[in-house]
């Protein structure tokens, strides 16, 4: 992929984004000053967590961020690329975005969970030192989870997420 003006600094956000959730846009607001935010859902989880169908998922967050109405954002389903049918480390995605946007700055968005535990990610050492990395969490405490509970109680969600998104979320997705 080659741009006439790629992007100068580029935020790589990814998560299961299952669903995504105002936690996540609370998270994604406040990362304005990047020319470029990538949402990388993970294609499957390093840690087995189950997750709905990534279809599904890159579909929700095409949602998300239509609803998000912000400039700078957009999917990055990449790790389907590049996954092989396993868990894709960080390491791999970020290599494989700087090879996507080689005159670019790239950082890498977290949350202060994954932060604490970071130096147990596949190479965090080399990636600390080729990349930045930004832990981000979200003022707004709503997380996926809250959602997939509402859900499965077959209650609203429209206070979890954005519009659009809450409207095509069903229970049967995470059955």
């Amino acid at each position: 992929m080659t741009e006439k003006n790629p992007p100068k600094q580029i935020a790589i956000f990814g998560s299961a984004f299952n669903p995504p959730s105002l936690g996540h846009l609370s998270v994604i607001q406040r990362l304005s000053h990047f020319d470029r935010v990538l949402l990388v859902p993970n294609y499957a989880h390093a840690w087995d967590k189950k997750m709905a169908d990534f279809e599904k998922r890159c579909e929700w967050v095409t949602a998300f961020i239509q609803d998000a109405a912000l400039d700078n954002i957009m999917l990055c389903s990449d790790e389907r690329d590049i996954a092989g049918g396993e868990a894709v480390t960080t390491w791999a995605l970020l290599n494989h975005l700087q090879n996507q946007y080689p005159t670019s700055e790239l950082t890498f968005v977290l949350g202060p969970d994954n932060f604490l535990s970071f130096a147990k990610f596949h190479k965090s050492a080399e990636i600390m030192a080729r990349w930045n990395i930004l832990a981000c969490p979200e003022t707004v405490n709503v997380r996926s989870t809250h959602i997939r509970e509402r859900l499965g109680a077959e209650d609203d969600v429209s206070s979890l997420t954005t519009p659009t998104l809450a409207r095509q979320l069903t229970k049967k997705d995470f059955d």
